[in-house]
């Protein structure tokens, strides 16, 4: 009888929780397994190496921006203002799954790097047809980035401005605008 699934995302969890926390040096296979609460043979048994758990940890981002993508596109309040709405870093797992990929990327793992731009890609590929040309596209892009930006750093020493309520309606409003 083979071992639940959830073990296997538990150890899923643990490797991106080691990522964030320690970065790629943490996130030893020794370390992985304490966290998982298994041992190294049982970390082993879901995943044989180190690389097939960055690529299970790089699938399951990608799985997470297709949802995201999903949902954006269905949004009543429209792409472009669902997209930025959901620019400020909330913990969510999607934002550990980048901020995981991205400890990678640091390192110079090619596949990681890919990875990420890829989640560009396909944000891009959703905002396209609702912004008015390429620099609006931008706009929308840099905008996303600056919130995620700052309100990742809000949790740490330099915190940066981060519009929340009316603030942040009147900022989509204002992107909106400027992305038609």
């Amino acid at each position: 009888m083979g071992r639940p699934p959830k073990a296997k995302e538990s150890v899923l969890d643990a490797f991106e929780a080691a990522l964030i926390d320690g970065g790629a040096r943490g996130a030893t296979m020794e370390a992985v397994a304490a966290a998982a609460g298994v041992s190294k043979g049982g970390l082993l048994y879901h995943y044989a190496s180190k690389d097939a758990l960055e690529a299970a940890l790089l699938e399951r981002m990608r799985r997470l921006v297709e949802i995201d993508v999903e949902d954006m596109l269905r949004a009543p309040e429209g792409v472009v203002a669902a997209f930025v709405r959901t620019s400020v870093h909330t913990g969510s797992p999607l934002d550990r799954a980048i901020i995981a990929a991205s400890r990678l990327a640091q390192t110079g793992h090619a596949e990681a790097s890919d990875a990420l731009r890829r989640v560009r890609e396909l944000w891009e590929e959703a905002l396209r047809p609702h912004t008015r040309d390429e620099t609006a596209l931008q706009l929308v892009l840099l905008v996303s980035d600056g919130l995620y930006f700052n309100s990742a750093l809000a949790t740490g020493a330099i915190p940066g401005p981060l519009p929340r309520g009316a603030e942040l309606d009147a900022l989509i409003a204002l992107v909106e605008r400027a992305a038609r």
